[in-house]
């Protein structure tokens, strides 16, 4: 049975605005706090279609446009200790599923991070829509996901002295999202 739209979006196609659309993660550091950073979003599309269940999602990120306020960190993480950049510049997401749970939309597909592609559920909600001043429909989304880095082979840790290690194997991925309707 398909699932109706949520009220205000209308079905077409929609491309990213990237410059006003953020890719954010945490991890847990030390075991004690969380580092917070963003990376590009450098392309993507949505497509709604005439119900929830044929819509679909595509995005590309930079992976070397990582910022974490610290460019020593940053050059780390784009580092082969981590998710080698210079061997995997983007990272992509590409849905296979889209549904409604309640008035929650969740987005499965497959995510490619350090040239590993695994299943992933992002989490999320419609935003709603504006007709900006320059006369462009927009569509905004929320949403987030968990991962283990380890499952992209991103492995290179430190022990604490006080036990435990440096970074924690959970990131959190989250995505705010506006698109503009094109056609």
């Amino acid at each position: 049975m398909a699932t109706p739209l949520p009220a205000g979006i209308t079905a077409g196609t929609y491309e990213l605005d990237t410059a006003h659309s953020t890719a954010a993660f945490s991890v847990r550091h030390a075991g004690i706090a969380k580092v917070r950073g963003t990376i590009d979003i450098t392309s993507g599309t949505i497509t709604v279609g005439e119900d929830v269940e044929s819509s679909n999602v595509t995005a590309e990120l930079d992976a070397k446009s990582v910022s974490t306020g610290d460019s020593g960190r940053d050059q780390h993480l784009v580092s082969n200790d981590f998710w080698g950049a210079d061997e995997n510049p983007s990272w992509t997401f590409r849905s296979s599923n889209v549904s409604l749970d309640g008035t929650d939309i969740v987005v499965t597909g497959d995510l490619t991070i350090n040239g590993i592609t695994k299943a992933v559920e992002l989490a999320g909600e419609f935003t709603g829509t504006a007709k900006d001043p320059f006369g462009n429909e927009r569509v905004g989304f929320e949403a987030s996901t968990e991962i283990n880095r380890k499952d992209f082979d991103i492995t290179w840790n430190a022990a604490l002295e006080t036990g435990g290690v440096l970074v924690g194997d959970k990131v959190k991925i989250t995505l705010d999202v506006s698109a503009i309707a094109k056609g």
